[in-house]
């Protein structure tokens, strides 16, 4: 059976893109890990996207497949797509091109003019070129990202898009305080979720699937976590970095060998 992958960024408007990344003149290193290089998307390139998903910043998993939400923010927005109905009809960007260093560096920078410019020209290249019946921003700073857009020169005449500004998937687990407390937000999480993705079926004209996803309870089943589509990432990667979310974290006794270091380890099941 024939192996599905993502087949980069070889067409225009994204090879011309690509190339021009604005590196630390744009986005400084003391805030932003531009030594793992620039991260650009996931999702469909080919004029099939229907959902426009903008997230915030890439971290360890995205940094080893060179692909944007695939640990476990990028499960959790799989399956938000997946009660939209829409299981590979989407395209997805980040705030920030690069992974975010510190507690503030992405508040700091969330107004950068350079950094927005070159955002809004992948938000143009999308829209020009995919079929667009919606657009989620998860997060603040991506909601921010999205308001900037509109605001912008290459947003003018353009139609108003259905648009939903959700939490960021992975808030609920850095709620802080009791085991309680963080339960709790985890299902005011997925009731909001339930709320926006109520307000957005209507406008998805043609979904993947017409199999219907219940909505969320009061916290994730394994039905509201679908694997990462092997077709989202690049050639050669196994099947088992799309379906697990703990095989790469940062390590290091220092903060910068945690910079430096991402620690690889692939599942015992994978290993005879």
């Amino acid at each position: 059976m024939p192996t599905p992958f993502c087949p980069g960024y070889g067409a225009e408007p994204y090879k011309s893109l690509v190339e021009n990344a604005p590196g630390a003149e744009v986005f400084p290193s003391k805030d932003f890990r531009v030594e793992w290089g620039p991260i650009f998307h996931r999702g469909r390139l080919d004029g099939s996207a229907r959902v426009l998903v903008i997230g915030q910043d890439p971290a360890q998993h995205e940094t080893i497949l060179r692909r944007i939400l695939v640990g476990t923010a990028g499960k959790r927005v799989q399956g938000f797509l997946a009660h939209l109905g829409i299981t590979t009809s989407y395209v997805m960007v980040n705030t920030f091109l690069y992974s975010v260093y510190g507690q503030f560096g992405g508040n700091k920078h969330k107004k950068d003019p350079a950094i927005a410019a070159y955002r809004n020209a992948w938000i143009a290249a999308l829209l020009d070129n995919q079929p667009i019946e919606a657009v989620v921003a998860f997060g603040g700073l991506a909601d921010a990202a999205w308001t900037q857009w509109l605001d912008s020169d290459l947003a003018e005449g353009r139609p108003t898009l259905p648009y939903q500004h959700v939490l960021h998937p992975t808030s609920p687990d850095s709620a802080g305080g009791t085991a309680a407390v963080k339960k709790a937000a985890m299902k005011a999480m997925l009731a909001s979720y339930n709320m926006a993705i109520a307000a957005l079926l209507p406008s998805i004209a043609h979904p993947d699937t017409a199999d219907v996803v219940a909505p969320y309870g009061d916290a994730l089943r394994p039905e509201d976590l679908p694997p990462i589509p092997l077709v989202d990432v690049p050639a050669g990667f196994p099947s088992w970095v799309c379906d697990t979310n703990s095989w790469a974290v940062r390590t290091g006794e220092t903060t910068l060998e945690k910079r430096r270091t991402i620690k690889v380890t692939v599942p015992a099941s994978e290993v005879a």
